[in-house]
């Protein structure tokens, strides 16, 4: 039982830093579906809460130190913010399981000013459905695409 436990939590700090993470490794473990899905959600959302509260005071007290004078028009940024024109905060919480990270999402988020509550509830809805659709084709179709890491 400890180590299914030691397992999950492993995957969950690992999906607080980048959510494909879990259902891989959920799978390659070993643990049941139902505790990858856990697992990687409590983990994303881990990560979109502490930022979501801390992000702004983050971002002006910690990180302009490091950072020094960026430039504010880059391709990058100018990419960011035709995402966001686009499709606002649905279509930064639908990036972030995919391309950002759950700190990267939940930060551009924030300094986009979107309310808080509503970067919860999208990141979560976001969290669960990439969570279940992700690890449902990883536990379907494992064997033939992550043979080298599953043992027989």
């Amino acid at each position: 039982m400890w180590e299914e436990i030691l397992k999950a939590f492993s995957i969950y700090l690992l999906c607080t830093l980048k959510v494909v993470f879990g259902p891989t490794l959920g799978y390659a473990a070993g643990l049941h579906f139902l505790t990858t899905v856990i697992a990687t959600v409590a983990g994303m959302m881990t990560s979109v809460v502490a930022f979501t509260y801390f992000g702004e005071w983050l971002r002006t007290k910690i990180l302009q130190r490091w950072i020094a004078k960026r430039k504010k028009f880059t391709p990058g940024n100018r990419r960011v913010v035709r995402i966001w024109k686009r499709f606002g905060l649905v279509g930064i919480a639908v990036l972030t399981p995919l391309g950002l990270t759950p700190i990267g999402g939940t930060i551009l988020a924030v300094s986009f000013g979107a309310p808080k509550d509503k970067i919860i509830v999208y990141m979560l809805i976001s969290a669960i459905v990439f969570a279940v659709v992700f690890s449902g084709v990883i536990y379907l179709f494992g064997q033939e695409v992550l043979p080298a890491f599953v043992k027989d």
